[in-house]
């Protein structure tokens, strides 16, 4: 498991991949630190929706798994080189595993990080509400991660849907219809950051922490799972 762990560690690290990563991190603490400075500031419900939930939960934190998880897998079963894992006697699981884990420690560091500044910026330090944004983030991470390298092994085109995934899934349905929100990442992560800190994030249509938690739970499970039988029933050239 760490020679796949560690050689899809360095299939990923590319340059310029991670100072695309850092420019996406920046930009929520610039809003952030905007918003706060300037003379309508905003309440915290507004703060949650726009930068919270809109640009970390819903666009920077998915684009940056998606571009890390997606050409995981896809871009071994582009070039043909997904025979040469298939191959060795590990267990199917012991190749999709290593993989989320790198995905996982290559993307936690920099939407952690940006979501921490974030917070740290608007709620002018307060603990947990750092803690709450954080946690969240890294939950948010993990979920994307198990989704995209899913989509990785069932589409070479995983980067585009992908991409139509968060404008209009994460970005507009979940955003607009009530029920969609159940099957939607980002709402999980939100939900468990009020669960958190539910002082400082309260109200809101979002389900009880309890069932965020299980829900979570079920599509990362989920989701390796599916990644698993996708590596055994597939044809790998």
């Amino acid at each position: 498991m760490s020679t796949v762990y560690l050689l899809t560690m360095r299939q990923l690290a590319g340059r310029w991949r991670l100072v695309i990563m850092t420019v996406l991190a920046v930009l929520p603490v610039l809003v952030a630190a905007i918003m706060v400075s300037s003379a309508d500031a905003p309440s915290v419900r507004e703060f949650e929706e726009v930068v919270l939930g809109t640009i970390i939960a819903g666009s920077i934190a998915p684009l940056v798994v998606l571009a890390l998880a997606g050409p995981a897998f896809a871009n071994e079963v582009e070039d043909r080189t997904l025979a040469n894992l298939t191959l060795t006697p590990l267990p199917r699981w012991r190749i999709v595993l290593p993989k989320l884990l790198a995905t996982i420690t290559l993307a936690a560091p920099f939407i952690a990080t940006s979501a921490l500044a974030t917070a740290y910026v608007a709620f002018l330090g307060d603990p947990l509400a750092v803690v709450a944004v954080t946690a969240s983030a890294i939950i948010g991470v993990a979920l994307y991660a198990s989704a995209f390298l899913w989509l990785g092994l069932v589409s070479t085109q995983a980067i585009g849907i992908g991409l139509l995934y968060i404008v209009l899934w994460e970005g507009f349905f979940s955003g607009f219809v009530s029920g969609v929100r159940l099957l939607s990442i980002r709402h999980h992560a939100i939900a468990l950051m009020h669960g958190i800190d539910p002082r400082r994030f309260a109200g809101g249509d979002h389900p009880s922490p309890e069932v965020a938690a299980a829900l979570a739970g079920l599509v990362l499970v989920g989701f390796v799972a599916l990644s698993v039988r996708r590596m055994r029933r597939m044809d790998v050239p």
